[in-house]
Parts: C-alpha cells; structure tokens; sequence
C-alpha cells in the first residue's frame, strides 16, 4: 500500500499539527494550500481549494488516506458554511470515488453535528457527514467528531485559559453546563491508529480525553485554580448583552463582508448543556488509542 497521504487544512491549527506528524512518521504528504508553496521532498503542496476539481484529483492520485480537515469555522449565513464544508466534501469524495485505489476517507467533523438544529457551523458539519455516509458505495469512509481541542497554538480556547491565570472563567449559559475538551497531542495520535490499522474502520466517533462526566465551569473554575495557585471566578455574561453582540456582529458581517466567529447560533452551541463524548466506540474500533494528556498537567504546557 502507498504512504502517501493527501491532507487538507494543513494551515489550520489542527491539521499543522497533523501535517508535522505525518512527516515525522514517515509519510509521503500531499496538502492542498490556497496560496503557493515551495514543496519538500516530504511535502508536495497542492496549489487550490475544495471547489478546484482539477486540485482535488491532483491531491488525491494515488494516495492510500485522505484525512479532511479543512472547512469553514466562522461565517455570516447558512451559505457561507455550506459552500466549504459541504460542497467541498461532496467534490473531495468525487476526487477520492475516481481513483482506482479507493483510499480511504477520514472526515474531521465536529461534535457540534450532534445538535445541528443549533447553528449554521453545527447543521453544516451534519450535512457534510452525511454526504460521506451517503458515499458509501463509493469510498472507505470513517467520520471523527472531536470536542473542543485545544493546544499551544489553538486561537479558540488558550485565550479562555489565558483569562484564568489572571482570575477569571468567562461564563456563556449555565454554571452546571458539561463538556468535553482533547488535547491536539491526543487528537493526532488518534488519526495515527487511523492510518496504521489494518482494516478500515467504519463508523461516526466521538473524541474526548476521557474525563468521567467531563468538565463544567464550576469544576474548570477550580481545576484551574488549583493549576494557578490562585483564585478563579466564574464571570457569568449577561445573555442579553451576548446576544446583542451576537446579532450587530452578523448585521455588520453582511455590510462589510467579513466573517463573523461570534454569532447567535454559536452562542446556542456555548449554551447547550451537554458537549460530553462517549469514547467508548473509537477505543473499541481503534483498540491503540486512549487519550493520555490530562487538562491539569496540559495547562502549564500550553504557556511554555
């Protein structure tokens, strides 16, 4: 079998950090980029994107695995999400239908496609899986859906955890609100089982770090404390004043043409009550994978 890989998103947070285990564990690395590169002789950079067919079967010929990170994380409308996580992966699956090969197919989706009536990322994550499940026929296909992840060189959650160091946990729906967050460490080494097992395997996954019950801003708020060695408050934001952001955010996103991250149907994701995963199925399916990065011994890590 091939160990070339074909990868996209390898410029975003996660798929960086892919992109360098990938290479360090031997393989042959084929990403998609919008803007040109010079490749390596580890790294043979595609120059397009998921609506460039021509890019796609380039990326795509002869690998043995194509892993799909890429997609849209911020926009002003259901469109603006569809367009790159929804088309694109239905032109990608194209791509991969076409090789004689068959590789197979790892979807990065979100565990936020567990509640798609919650927000335009939510439902497009959703549709997308779907459109892979609908492949069947087509492809060897495997859907991850990770919580939170977070790492050193995450732009989302590291911001949160900076504000704890200096004594507060900004709050956005309830105090007794669960969820579940990974390490990227641990998210990687989950897509290396992936790729080293001997057969495909089939099915939709949750990825958490394993944590019982996982984690609410009450038990962060003191966890962190205990991390800090000092006191953590829970700042709880006025709904009202979030959503009011929320709504001029996506009214000034339409006249200026940008894409907003905080929008009302992400504060209904911040507000839901349950983010926690079930590892039970992937570590049944991918027998050398358990999350071994622990939040309390990460944290000090991620400000090294």
């Amino acid at each position: 079998m091939s160990s070339l890989v074909a990868l996209t998103g390898a410029s975003g947070f996660i798929g960086q950090e892919i992109l360098k285990c990938l290479v360090k564990d031997g393989y042959q690395v084929r990403a998609l980029v919008r803007k040109p590169r010079i490749s390596t002789d580890d790294i043979e950079w595609i120059h397009g994107d998921l609506n460039n067919k021509d890019a796609l079967g380039r990326l795509v010929k002869d690998a043995s695995a194509i892993i799909h990170c890429a997609g849209a994380v911020k926009g002003r409308s259901l469109e603006s999400f569809v367009a790159p996580n929804v088309t694109g992966t239905i032109n990608l699956i194209a791509a991969a239908a076409a090789q004689n090969s068959k590789p197979r197919f790892l979807l990065i989706s979100s565990l936020a496609a567990k509640q798609p009536e919650l927000s335009w990322y939510a439902k497009s994550k959703k549709m997308a899986e779907q459109s892979v499940i609908e492949s069947a026929d087509k492809i060897k296909w495997t859907i991850f859906r990770p919580t939170a992840v977070y790492g050193p060189n995450d732009t989302e959650l590291k911001p949160l955890f900076k504000a704890t160091k200096h004594g507060i946990l900004p709050v956005v729906g309830e105090l007794t609100n669960s969820f579940s967050l990974l390490h990227v460490d641990d998210f990687v080494t989950s897509i290396q089982c992936w790729l080293s097992s001997e057969v495909p395997i089939n099915g939709v996954f949750e990825l958490g770090d394993g944590k019982l019950g996982g984690y609410n801003y009450q038990s962060l708020a003191s966890l962190t404390q205990e991390v800090w060695g000092r006191p953590v408050r829970c700042l709880k934001i006025p709904t009202s004043l979030i959503y009011a952001i929320a709504n001029t955010n996506v009214v000034l996103a339409k006249y200026l043409h940008y894409a907003p991250m905080l929008t009302p149907g992400k504060i209904r994701e911040f507000q839901h009550p349950d983010w926690v995963c079930d590892n039970a199925p992937i570590i049944r399916a991918l027998p050398g994978w358990k999350p071994q990065m622990e939040l309390r011994k990460a944290l000090p890590l991620i400000f090294s």
